[in-house]
């Protein structure tokens, strides 16, 4: 992966966590959110909350997300969210 696509990953990224603090934690900031730990597990989002990330993951990249790609591995922390971006959008997020 080369650099250009690290930061556009890290900008991903920073999208993701903005909607997460903004919509499930209230705004705020202070709450440490970490890349790789499980919104479902810690109760960061819950099942109600993870249709209102579904809809914001496919407007914000402008990727549909099929009944088939709804799992923990594509949805459920930051990095997997940004990964299944990435390889949604063919490397070009």
């Amino acid at each position: 992966m080369g650099e250009r696509q690290i930061d556009m990953l890290s900008e991903v990224k920073n999208k993701i966590r903005k909607f997460i603090v903004d919509n499930f934690l209230f705004g705020d900031e202070s709450i440490s959110l970490k890349d790789d730990v499980s919104f479902l597990e810690t109760g960061t989002v819950d099942s109600t909350g993870m249709l209102e990330l579904i809809a914001f993951v496919e407007n914000e990249f402008k990727i549909p997300i099929g009944n088939d790609e709804l799992n923990p591995e594509n949805l459920d922390s930051i990095n997997n969210i940004a990964s299944f971006i990435y390889r949604k959008k063919g490397g070009n997020v």
